[in-house]
């Protein structure tokens, strides 16, 4: 029994203790891994220390990385891909990961103590009760995320209808020549789920903008996504449920900035962050991307730099290079900004400037913090893109606005704020020059 006891205490607590803290706030299912760490434990009891410990550490690390696939609504296949690049991230900028660090290094150090104990029973009712412990807890784990579950792991399935804001818009069909298109794909950006002031803050400062009136046709709606934001870029440039992985080695010509260069049009691609990132420094130009412009160009062009766990160029700073590359351009132009800074979790400080939120929203900062350092990011954007785009200089251009991905934040309070399944998106339709030049 006390080999029992001391197998419990490391295969079923200390291996799942952490993940249950997270229940009643929120967190993806893991019934499986639960089976899989008490079926290891079953096996591994017998071995050596460490050969059992080495176990303990494997399965762990598959348990706490397929968790993450879930908050981000990664697959393991994305996520092995995406786990070469987390070196590029700065987790110490976030408390929230900061102290998921420190559980996870105590959880470890406690079952290296522990491991030391001898717990190789072998009476046939005891490993009975072994198997009935893992599995009744797993079952548990599926009733605490009961509602949840659409919140987490979106893959497209087989023969998923295709939707994207650019087919939804018909964005393409406006590349004749006569005006520039801006496609902007906003880090972070969910649809409202029932939140009213969500709902209200949700492109109000174009709404509220008689400039944006006077010059744009704007509509909104929404689009499906799945995965993370990769895929959502390959969805509106390459109109199509995939990711990047493999345009990294072949081109696409059925890209929409390979249609637009076929078409006489000049292709720029901007991003906050590293080109290195997920090898945007490499796809991008086999989907037809001429120049690109990352962290490095963006900062010598005049973005001042921000923190967080994505540290890079300024968001708030590039719808004015924005502004000075189309004024400059000699040719029609297909520009894509991917934006950076409202990658969850959104820090205080780092020269963010969300730290006194309640600018724009008291509601948001009082009942949902997170949510309101976000939207701080979202409408400083909005503001320093429309100062833009209804500037009198600015030449003719359509620009959309779409989300990638609902936000991933972690707790189910802020996390069921938005839509699990679709991104909300915007779009400014360049009225023309007769109807603009009537309104001033």
């Amino acid at each position: 029994m006390k080999r029992f006891l001391n197998w419990v205490l490391i295969w079923i607590l200390m291996a799942n203790i952490g993940f249950m803290a997270l229940w009643f706030i929120g967190a993806p299912q893991r019934w499986w891994e639960i089976g899989v760490i008490g079926f290891t434990g079953l096996i591994a009891k017998r071995f050596p220390f460490w050969l059992r410990y080495f176990a303990f550490l494997g399965v762990m690390t598959y348990s706490v990385l397929v968790f993450i696939g879930g908050l981000f609504n990664l697959n393991i296949s994305s996520l092995m891909h995406s786990v070469r690049f987390f070196l590029e991230l700065k987790p110490a900028n976030s408390y929230e990961y900061i102290g998921v660090g420190i559980a996870l290094l105590f959880i470890l150090g406690m079952a290296f103590q522990l491991m030391k104990r001898d717990q190789n029973f072998s009476r046939p009712i005891l490993i009975v009760a072994a198997g009935g412990l893992f599995l009744g807890l797993a079952l548990a784990d599926i009733q605490m995320g009961q509602g949840m579950r659409g919140h987490y792991k979106r893959t497209a399935p087989n023969g998923a209808e295709f939707t994207s804001a650019t087919s939804a818009t018909g964005f393409a069909a406006r590349a004749d020549g006569k005006r520039h298109l801006v496609l902007i794909l906003v880090e972070s950006l969910g649809a409202p789920n029932g939140n009213k002031e969500i709902q209200r803050l949700m492109f109000k400062p174009y709404k509220d903008s008689d400039a944006i009136a006077a010059r744009y046709e704007m509509s909104e709606g929404k689009t499906l996504y799945y995965n993370s934001t990769t895929a959502g870029e390959v969805r509106e440039l390459c109109g199509r449920w995939g990711d990047y992985y493999d345009l990294v080695d072949k081109k696409d010509d059925g890209c929409m900035p390979a249609q637009m260069a076929k078409k006489g049009y000049a292709t720029i691609a901007m991003h906050s962050f590293t080109e290195t990132f997920f090898k945007r420094g490499l796809w991008y130009p086999n989907i037809g991307f001429e120049k690109r412009e990352f962290e490095k160009d963006l900062r010598q062009a005049g973005a001042r730099r921000c923190g967080g766990v994505f540290a890079g160029a300024c968001d708030r700073d590039i719808p004015a290079h924005i502004g000075n590359t189309l004024r400059a351009a000699e040719k029609p132009t297909f520009l894509y900004w991917l934006t950076l800074n409202s990658h969850l979790p959104v820090p205080p400080g780092l020269n963010l400037d969300v730290d006194n939120c309640e600018r724009v929203s008291p509601v948001l900062a009082r009942d949902f913090p997170q949510i309101c350092r976000q939207f701080t990011i979202y409408h400083d954007i909005d503001i320093a893109l429309i100062k833009e785009i209804t500037a009198k200089d600015f030449p003719e251009s359509d620009i959309l606005l779409v989300g990638d991905h609902m936000p991933p934040y972690f707790d189910r309070h802020h996390r069921t704020q938005f839509d699990p399944e679709h991104v909300p998106w915007l779009y400014l339709r360049h009225k023309d020059s007769a109807a603009v030049a009537e309104t001033r």
